[in-house]
This record gives C-alpha cells, sequence and structure tokens, in this order.
C-alpha cells in the first residue's frame, strides 16, 4: 500500500512510518521541514519519501495536494499542543488550524484519490473539551492553551464520524501518553513535563504508535476509536474503545464539517 503520514519526522509519525516501511509499504513522510524529514528516512528501511507540507498554511496543503497521484491511506498525525494563541497563514487558532481544520483540508482535497482509508490520530484530551461553534478561532473567549489542543482533538474525533456516516472508511487512533516533542513549543510547564516527565512516565514513541498502525490494517466498522486501555487509556495495548457521548453526536460532527468546510473553501461530498 501506499500511506501517506503527515508529521512522520519525529515521535508517533516516525515510528508509524518507520514501522509501516519496514512492513514493506509504499510509505510518503508529509511535514514542513524536509531536512529533518531527511534525517528520519535515513534511519529507516524500506521505501520512503519526503514532501514538503505545512498544515498550518492552506496553500502549501493545496500544493502538497496537488502533487499526489493516489494513496491507499492517509494518516493525518502531525498535531502541536501548548502554544500560547497562535494564529495560522489563514487566521485559524493554531491547534485547531494545524491539528483539524489542515488536515480537514488535506483529506478533502485529496477526495477519491484516497483509495482505502482515512486515519486520525486523536487523543483522550477530546474528553475535557467541548466544540465551540460560535468561536472556533478563539477570537472571543479568553485563551487557554491546553482548552485549544482539547477542542481540536474533539474535532478530530468527530470527523472522523462525519467521515464514516459519509460512506468514507475512517479510524481515530489515539496513542495514549507518549514521551515525543509535541510540547517543545509549548508554555514552560509544558516543556517541563515533556522534557523532565514524560519521558519517565510516557510510553515508547513506537507504542504510541500501536494504535495508529492497527488502524492501517484493521477490518472493524469504519468510525471505530482505537486506544490503549490501561490507566485513563494511556498506556498499553490498543484496543476497540467506545466514545463518549459528545464524540459521537451527528449533529455535531455534520455541523463541524459544514463549519470547517466554510473556513477551509474545501469539501468532499457524500456517496
Amino acid at each position: 500500500m501506499r500511506v501517506i503520514v503527515t508529521g512522520g519526522s519525529s515521535g508517533v509519525g516516525k515510528a508509524t512510518a518507520t514501522a509501516l516501511a519496514c512492513a514493506g509499504h509504499d510509505v510518503v513522510i508529509a511535514c514542513r521541514t524536509l531536512s529533518k524529514a531527511d534525517e528520519a528516512v535515513a534511519s529507516m528501511s524500506g521505501n520512503v519519501e519526503v514532501a514538503e507540507l505545512d498544515l498550518a498554511d492552506l496553500a502549501s496543503v493545496r500544493t502538497f495536494a496537488d502533487s499526489v497521484d493516489y494513496a491507499d491511506v492517509l494518516v493525518n498525525n502531525a498535531g502541536i499542543l501548548g502554544l500560547p494563541l497562535t494564529r495560522t497563514a489563514d487566521g485559524f487558532e493554531g491547534h485547531m488550524g494545524t491539528n483539524h481544520l489542515g488536515h480537514f483540508a488535506l483529506t478533502c482535497l485529496l477526495g477519491d484519490r484516497i483509495r482505502d482509508r482515512i486515519v486520525v490520530v486523536a487523543s483522550s484530551n477530546y474528553a475535557l473539551a467541548r466544540i465551540h461553534f460560535d468561536d472556533l478561532n478563539w477570537h472571543h473567549r479568553r485563551y487557554h492553551p491546553w482548552a485549544a489542543y482539547g477542542e481540536s482533538k474533539l474535532a478530530n474525533v468527530l470527523f472522523v464520524q462525519e467521515l464514516a456516516r459519509r460512506g468514507r472508511t475512517a479510524y481515530a487512533s489515539d496513542p495514549g501518553m507518549t514521551n515525543t516533542e509535541i510540547t517543545r513549543d509549548g508554555s514552560g510547564l509544558l516543556q517541563w513535563a515533556g522534557g523532565a516527565l514524560s519521558p519517565r512516565i510516557a510510553q515508547r514513541p513506537a507504542d504510541g504508535a500501536r494504535s495508529t498502525i492497527q488502524a492501517v490494517t484493521t477490518d472493524l466498522p469504519s468510525g471505530t476509536y482505537i486506544a490503549p486501555r490501561g490507566l485513563f487509556h494511556q498506556w498499553g495495548k490498543p484496543k476497540p474503545t467506545k466514545l463518549i457521548a459528545k464524540a459521537r453526536d451527528p449533529e455535531s460532527a455534520r455541523r463541524l464539517w459544514d463549519a470547517s468546510a466554510e473556513l477551509t473553501g474545501c469539501n468532499w461530498q457524500e456517496t
């Protein structure tokens, strides 16, 4: 299979790309920094390509999508966590813009060139959030980076639910607590947690990637959420896990899709 992995140059994305390439799949690592991707590829075996993609810039998303002939699987893995209030090139709040809207646009632009399935890397933090449809991009609320991250992760799982409802094969994968560099651009507290605490208590990236790898090949029903089943869904072997009600709400999923299509100018019609 030909698999695109966004953010595949580090962390869970790199571990995912490494495992898939080792298993014989053709892998495309799509990320912002090509030099970092080249370094990652040097440590991998198998057929791995590198392409430039900045999910925080819809022009970059369109350029990348135009370059893709097809993909069997799109893994929407890239993500950010803990940024101060930041705007993307298109004026979206950084977490929502990168974690959800950039991936929404990429998925819709590729459309039927995705031959098999979409996998969206989510987080159990979705359970602590709610979607503010009247202020998705934090123009009127007091900003908090953790809340912004959680809202973008709730958007991820609602996106998967709506893809499934529209007849697409899609899965949400949750890596659990994993030792990665995702907090490198975050606040001082998050940087401390990522640099000092995470290596002592979190899973290795290869363990965190197991949920995504399972989602790439599973025959479970479309819309399934795959997550670790250990303490608070943070550690251990991933298994199908029931989403809480707000992440399965069809009206919220449809409403988010419509808002995302309007904001990005991208859509993928129902079959």
